[in-house]
Parts: structure tokens; C-alpha cells; sequence
């Protein structure tokens, strides 16, 4: 028993004569060479906007949207031919509030409609799909 207990004595001391040898450790770095930037919104990519008004449709979009150019009437969400404006009140360009609307439903929820109601499974569409619906709905249609 004393040899274990002299052998845990000598590595214990070994263990506290090897720390702080070296100095103290810094949590920083010397210094950073090149240049940091800011994220932004990125550009959204152009989608086919015929496309999206397919996808709005075969996703179920139509039964809980109005949108016009859908021919659609639902109104467990939000009138979707007021975008602009919905937009404007979240202070955001329109393309990417549309974008952010879809991806993160709960991010920006319209006064006077309740949160977690959209899926959040539109998330996982296809970018190229994504971006369809997104021109679909911020794009004039004509």
C-alpha cells in the first residue's frame, strides 16, 4: 500500500511540475491576417416562376392561401396579394421575406394569424424548387 501511495505522491507531482511550464495559454489569437466581413442576405437565385405556380398547387399551398395569380382562396394564412406590403412591414426585401416566409414560417407571422400552422416541412423542398415558388409569389405576374 505504501508503494501505491508513493507512486500516486510521484506522479502527481510529475503532473503538477508539467503545468504552466509552458506560460499562460491565451483563449485568443495573435493576431488575424485577411478580411473579416458581415454576412448579408444573399441574392436569390432566379427561379421559373411556371414552375412555382405548379409547386404552390401540388404542395397544398392554394388551400390555405388567396393568391390571385393561383386562383386560389384560402384563408387559414395570410393573403399572400398583400406580400408587398407584408414585406414591407417585416423590413425586408420581398423576394427574401417570400424566401424566409417559406424556410422558417414562425420567423415573421402576419398580425392576426396564428403561429405554427404552416409546415415547416417546406424547408426541405428542392432549392430549385424553393426558388420556383419564391419568383412565383414575389415576381409580377403577367
Amino acid at each position: 500500500m505504501r508503494v501505491a501511495v508513493a507512486a500516486l505522491a510521484g506522479v502527481s507531482a510529475l503532473l503538477v511540475a508539467g503545468c504552466g511550464s509552458q506560460g499562460v495559454v491565451l483563449p485568443t489569437a495573435n493576431g488575424v491576417s485577411g478580411t473579416l466581413t458581415r454576412p448579408t442576405t444573399t441574392a436569390l437565385a432566379k427561379g421559373d416562376p411556371a414552375a412555382g405556380k405548379k409547386l404552390f398547387a401540388s404542395e397544398g399551398c392554394t388551400g390555405c392561401h388567396t393568391f390571385a395569380p393561383a386562383g386560389s382562396h384560402g384563408t387559414i394564412g395570410p393573403d399572400l396579394d398583400k406580400l408587398a406590403q407584408y414585406a414591407k412591414e417585416a423590413k425586408q426585401p420581398l423576394a427574401q421575406f417570400v424566401h424566409d416566409s417559406i424556410v422558417d414560417p414562425n420567423k415573421y407571422v402576419q398580425k392576426g394569424y396564428p403561429k405554427n400552422v404552416m409546415p415547416k416541412s417546406y424547408a426541405s423542398l428542392p432549392p430549385a424548387d424553393l426558388k420556383a415558388v419564391v419568383d412565383f409569389l414575389s415576381k409580377p405576374q403577367g
